[in-house]
């Protein structure tokens, strides 16, 4: 049996991109059940939620380029398998260090799907209808964390935090056979401005718009990030919400907010006024951002669920605009030759600087406000503190993307 036709082909590859961020956000669902077993700091359960980037980090530049010579269909089902026993592995942890190793070994998994996945699209489709597939294979990940909220959350409170390990594992064993059994498609000829976009990343640097944009995703990335990170354990503690009943309503609103926010951006981005299209990107991803802030600010100043979530839905829906207009603003900013450095530059800058450091530093600082306290704080009240950074940072991300909007184009900047 063989997987031929191009929409079954691109399911598969959703449908993994999905589980991918499934499971990175099945540990953030159940993580104050962790944290109480292990008696950990808020900062090492940072650690907890933001370990799987390490084992990316180290892992995708060497996948990359095995996969520029390899079958990627094999290295993909390798890296599924992979990340599916490292789920499972989660849950017998017995410490800190043995769930940080599972996490990070999860993280190699994820690096190999989410690197070579892609490429196999790119050549799969053509120019006119590569967006909107690409837009379907992105849509995956806001409903794959909102899944991972939800099926962490129930899946906790029927049997242990332990079980939602084992049984999220289990769909990716199956996806790894499916993805064995694609045919796939002969690549594209590498030309010669990919072999000239080595060493680049001097030149993109050189370019404003392009620096602009790349800082201001960085500081989104952090922000959103982190709150995703500590959103399940601040509802518990400040709110007093049951662990499940706030992953369920976390995970509906994130799922309908970030599936039509990624939607109306790439409408808005492509209809905003202006002959320079970078720049309306940019503006879109300004505007839209700086429009995200007072809600952001408003989840942590009320005690009332029900505005927690009305607010975290304008929030998210605001922010989730920027997703298709930052990443087309970004390969716009730089020259042609330097596409594929620009999106590797930007995707490891955003990650390292963003949503791998923001859990735990919020967390280290939630500790530090705690450790300082003169009398006993209410229960939250230092994780609220501490999370007020967040929103600070989205101000900043709109900010630097306004000014980017502004600075020069690439047309402006000599060659190297």
């Amino acid at each position: 049996m063989r997987i031929r036709g191009r929409l079954a082909i691109i399911w598969v590859l959703t449908g993994l991109n999905l589980f991918n961020y499934l499971d990175r956000y099945i540990v953030n669902a159940v993580s104050p059940r962790i944290q109480s077993t292990f008696a950990l700091s808020d900062s090492r359960t940072g650690w907890v939620m933001s370990a799987f980037m390490l084992g990316y980090f180290l892992t995708s530049p060497a996948f990359g380029a095995l996969g520029d010579r390899r079958p990627r269909k094999g290295l993909i089902a390798g890296g599924v398998l992979v990340w599916s026993l490292a789920t499972a592995a989660s849950g017998f942890a017995v410490g800190f260090a043995s769930l940080l190793a599972a996490r990070i070994v999860v993280g190699v998994g994820e690096a190999c799907d989410a690197t070579l996945s892609p490429t196999i699209i790119d050549d799969l489709t053509t120019p006119e209808f590569k967006g909107r597939v690409l837009a379907i294979f992105y849509a995956a990940m806001p409903v794959g964390a909102a899944l991972g909220y939800v099926a962490g959350g129930q899946l906790e409170h029927l049997f242990g935090w332990r079980s939602a390990f084992y049984l999220v594992a289990a769909p990716g064993l199956v996806l790894a056979v499916l993805v064995l059994l694609i045919e796939e498609p002969p690549r594209r000829a590498p030309t010669e401005d990919a072999r000239h976009a080595r060493f680049s990343v001097g030149r993109l640097l050189a370019i404003p718009t392009y620096r602009d944009a790349v800082l201001g995703y960085v500081a989104y990335t952090f922000g959103l990030g982190a709150f995703a990170a500590w959103a399940p354990t601040y509802l518990e503690e400040r709110l007093s919400l049951p662990l499940d009943t706030a992953d369920l309503w976390l995970g509906a609103t994130l799922a309908v907010t970030g599936f039509a926010g990624t939607l109306i951006g790439g409408i808005i981005g492509d209809r905003w006024p202006g002959a320079d299209r970078v720049a309306a990107n940019l503006k879109v991803c300004a505007v839209f951002t700086g429009l995200a802030v007072p809600f952001a600010v408003a989840t942590l100043l009320t005690r009332s669920a029900a505005v927690f979530f009305a607010a975290t839905g304008a929030a998210e829906l605001f922010l989730f605009v920027s997703t298709a207009p930052v990443n087309a603003a970004l390969l716009g900013s730089v020259p042609r030759e330097l596409r594929a450095s620009a999106m590797a530059t930007s995707i490891f800058a955003i990650h390292l600087f963003g949503d791998l450091v923001s859990p735990p530093l919020v967390g280290k600082i939630s500790d530090l406000v705690h450790a300082a306290a003169t009398q006993e704080m209410e229960a939250g009240r230092s994780l609220r503190m501490a999370m007020l950074v967040l929103p600070a940072m989205i101000a900043l991300g709109a900010a630097l993307w306004w000014r980017g909007a502004r600075g020069r184009s690439v047309h402006d900047v000599q060659p190297a």
